[in-house]
């Protein structure tokens, strides 16, 4: 992590954001949608959802609420499993027949 001049710790490649990360990939995949599927809800570039969701670009909170809005969770409940560490649930599969 990187400190700013003002006391702000840089958090691009911390363990923190790559949890964050994770969550995000969990919570679209838990609704059982695609990258593109999403990107098309918030009427942006599939590259958009690529890009934060790789850690590659970093969202502010008012995104993140249109995010989660648009998979259709709950943004606080997202933000406490973050706080609180928990593991993201992995979507549940199909059976085979």
């Amino acid at each position: 992590m990187t400190t700013s001049a003002r006391g702000i710790t840089k958090t691009v490649h911390s363990s923190e954001q790559a949890a964050f990360c994770a969550l995000m990939v969990a919570a679209r995949k838990q609704a059982g949608l695609t990258q593109h599927e999403l990107a098309r809800r918030l009427k942006r570039p599939q590259s958009f959802v690529a890009k934060y969701e790789g850690g590659e670009r970093r969202i502010d909170v008012v995104e993140f609420v249109a995010i989660v809005r648009a998979i259709g969770a709950d943004p606080v409940k997202l933000l406490r499993d973050l706080i609180s560490g928990k593991t993201p649930a992995r979507p549940r599969r199909a059976a085979s027949k």
